[in-house]
């Protein structure tokens, strides 16, 4: 039985994780037959939206503790993944893969990664393990895979140019489908950059998992 690890960024689409995206991903995994655990920095969000209005509150929540909540209170902090443990590892998307994951929504071709995700992802890249990215957050890979690595965020253009900036080789991806990078073993989809409803989503969410899954070892 394969066995993966999910980071996840939170919970709601605005300040953590894409919870429609989380949950299809644990679905398609669980009716895979594979195993996964939870995983999620334990630290502070960078702030907090009323999803009703959309407008940002003054609030302060932790992104293991809000995370927990899509997970049943399953999930571990990121600090506890060991990348020997796992065949592969998945990060679903949500504005915290770029707010709380990364700081790529404030500094664009700035960004870094939060230290203990990129310490998590990079122990899979450097493992050559099965890794899939979804929604926003393959604005990451090029600075967990270095330059040349390929990925897709569907097909905004400002949003494809900042991570090419980054280092990655963007491909456009329509909402349905994945791209495939081969070389470092790594799967993306664009998922809710693109998809208007939860069929949608599902669809390419469908397509990584079982990739994903494939090219575990």
């Amino acid at each position: 039985m394969k066995k993966v690890a999910v980071i996840l960024a939170g919970c709601g689409v605005y300040d953590g994780a894409e919870i429609n995206e989380v949950v299809l991903t644990l679905l398609h995994l669980s009716k895979a037959g594979a195993q996964y655990q939870a995983f999620a920095p334990d630290i502070e969000q960078l702030h907090v939206i009323n999803h009703l209005t959309g407008e940002e509150v003054e609030q302060s929540r932790n992104v293991l503790q809000e995370a927990a909540r899509i997970v049943r209170g399953d999930i571990k902090a990121v600090t506890e993944l060991n990348p020997d443990e796992f065949d592969a590892l998945i990060v679903p998307g949500g504005f915290g893969a770029a707010k709380n994951l990364s700081d790529f929504a404030l500094k664009g071709v700035e960004a870094k990664v939060q230290t203990d995700v990129l310490a998590a992802c990079q122990g899979f890249a450097k493992a050559n393990k099965a890794a899939g990215y979804m929604c926003i957050a393959p604005a990451m890979v090029p600075l967990i895979y270095g330059p040349g690595v390929i990925a897709t965020i569907g097909n905004d253009e400002g949003t494809a140019q900042a991570i090419t900036q980054l280092g990655a080789t963007h491909q456009t991806c329509t909402v349905d489908d994945i791209v495939v990078d081969e070389t470092h073993k790594l799967v993306t989809t664009p998922a809710y950059m693109l998809a208007q409803d939860l069929a949608q989503a599902e669809t390419g969410i469908a397509k990584l998992v079982k990739q994903v899954l494939n090219m575990a070892i």
